[in-house]
């Protein structure tokens, strides 16, 4: 992927400090994310990823530090967390679509209910997006009758049809099985093409390396590493790196 160091920073994490009671979950965690890049952050299970998503998405509260979005410190009080997480989407590992909705009332919910666009322009756009990820047949059908793959295809046009400038994505495919996997990443993918700004949390390794314009390596709640993916999988500056790529590439 094209890098965007050049861009604009619009989504920028400055000393992020995140306890869990006792437990130090973020330790001082800085990372700046620029329009149009794709971050792959990387991590042993336990050290923070996850929880360092979920506090740009408000979903967690930070203890210290600060998180800039277009210049706004999204971790002062008083924050319209609602309406940022408009745009700045996430796709969690479990779908989270409504059982009891179709795939069409599922993708509408957002657009309609919540950003009160007109019904017909947001079918519009949901069926394009659905078209793309190739689920342009499953409009009416409910997630009981959807594949793993299918659910989380959905799960990520549902998220695409709010009109985010940043998606974070959490660890997509830890719940599929091996064979749905693939589907899933090609999306992503296709998103990186297209320049979507996106955060990801995976263990796919090959899958972190195609699509990342910077590979960002968490231990222990802090940033250890970060860079290039040709430079951090083939020769990475810290030892704790090393020993976490060996599990999977030797």
């Amino acid at each position: 992927m094209t890098a965007a160091a050049n861009a604009p920073v619009i989504l920028n994490a400055v000393d992020v400090t995140k306890y869990y009671e006792t437990r130090k979950a973020l330790d001082g965690v800085s990372l700046a994310i620029h329009a149009k890049e794709v971050v792959v952050i990387l991590g042993p299970s336990g050290c923070g990823k996850s929880t360092f998503l979920r506090c740009l998405n408000g979903l967690e509260t930070v203890q210290s530090g600060s998180i800039h979005f277009h210049g706004r410190d999204l971790a002062r009080p008083g924050t319209d967390w609602r309406s940022v997480r408009q745009r700045i989407g996430m796709v969690f590992q479990s779908y989270e679509l409504f059982p009891h909705l179709s795939v069409r009332d599922n993708l509408l919910l957002g657009p309609v209910h919540v950003q009160k666009r007109p019904r017909r322009e947001a079918l519009g756009q949901a069926e394009n997006l659905l078209g793309r990820v190739g689920l342009a047949d499953r409009l009416d059908a409910f997630p009981r009758q959807l594949s793993g793959g299918q659910k989380q295809r959905i799960a990520i046009v549902r998220a695409l049809c709010m009109n985010p400038e940043v998606m974070l994505f959490d660890e997509v495919t830890a719940a599929l099985d091996p064979e749905m996997v693939r589907e899933v990443l090609d999306v992503i993918l296709g998103l990186a093409r297209n320049g979507m700004t996106m955060v990801i949390v995976t263990h796919e390794m090959g899958f972190a390396r195609a699509v990342a314009d910077r590979v960002v390596f968490m231990d222990e709640g802090r940033v250890c590493e970060t860079g290039i993916p040709e430079k951090f999988f083939t020769a990475p500056d810290t030892d704790r790196a090393r020993r976490f790529l060996s599990k999977f590439l030797y």
